[in-house]
Formats: C-alpha cells, sequence, structure tokens
C-alpha cells in the first residue's frame, strides 16, 4: 500500500525558525527590554585619507554627545558610547524591535605618521567625525628637478646622489 504526503518544501525551515526561537527565548528571558539593554554593538565607521589627515566618520545615530568617549591610548584611538533603551512610563506593546541598544567599544591602531596633539572630534547628525592629522614630516613634499645641461651634470659627478 502506497501513502502519499504532501510536499512541504519549508516545513524543515519553519521548525529551525521555532528551535531558533526558543533557544532567544531562553537565552534572553521574558524581558525585552533587559535583553535590549545589556547588547552590545558595533555602529558602522567610514575612514578617509588625504594628505594631512586622516578621517573617520562613525555612525552613532540617536546617542547624546555626553554618552561618548573619545580617547587616544598607546597610539590607539577608542571610541565608546552607549545607546539607552528609553523607558517610558507608559505600557507600550512592541511588536517589533530592530534598533540596537547597548554599549558599544570601536579600537583603530593608528600609524606613526598621525600627530596625535590635532585631534578633532565632531558630532552632528549622528555621525561623528574624528579628525587626525598627521605630522608635518609625514605629509608629501615637492621636490623641484633642475634640469641642466648634459655636459654640467657629467662635471659634477652623475649618477650620485646630491
Amino acid at each position: 500500500m502506497t501513502v502519499l504526503t504532501r510536499f512541504e518544501p519549508f516545513r524543515e525551515f519553519t521548525t529551525l525558525q521555532d528551535r531558533m526561537n526558543r533557544l532567544f527565548r531562553d537565552s534572553f528571558g521574558d524581558t525585552r527590554e533587559e535583553a535590549l539593554s545589556t547588547s552590545t554593538f558595533a555602529p558602522p565607521v567610514d575612514v578617509y585619507e588625504d594628505e594631512h589627515n586622516i578621517t573617520l566618520k562613525i555612525e552613532v545615530p540617536g546617542i547624546d554627545e555626553k554618552d561618548i568617549d573619545v580617547r587616544i591610548e598607546n597610539n590607539t584611538l577608542v571610541v565608546h558610547g552607549e545607546r539607552k533603551f528609553e523607558k517610558e512610563e507608559k505600557e507600550e506593546n512592541f511588536r517589533r524591535v530592530e534598533r540596537q541598544y547597548g554599549s558599544f567599544t570601536r579600537s583603530f591602531t593608528l600609524p606613526n605618521t598621525v600627530d596625535t596633539d590635532h585631534v578633532q572630534a565632531q558630532y552632528d547628525k549622528g555621525i561623528l567625525k574624528v579628525q587626525l592629522a598627521k605630522k608635518a614630516e609625514a605629509k608629501p613634499k615637492q621636490i623641484k628637478v633642475n634640469v641642466g645641461s648634459e655636459r654640467v651634470l657629467e662635471g659634477k659627478g652623475a649618477g650620485k646622489a646630491a
């Protein structure tokens, strides 16, 4: 006797999703707010370099500037901050929370060309901009090339560095 069963291609995915939901529910407990407030995240960073500066733009929307700490320690730029979960007096039933909350720390090893005495940080519209000036000796220099006749070069020892 043959038995026909209905083919359900996503049945295994549904089972996997149920298991993952149970894992997260068991790990974080029932209180969503507590789980959100203790997480960590890493804000995205863009790094630019030109002949005078190295610039980092760190995306930290929703974080007060007083909750951001920028410091240089042992030739390492460390940016630390925290996005706090706003607890309101009224009860709200969240259907979905996608924004990340909690603290973050980003560290960047600085090259020896950075002048750590000339660092600026600005916070505007959720973007933290850290500008690191390069040392004067690290900046490119234009070298003038003198063009003379071939006879003069031969007499002064052509091929030797000046």
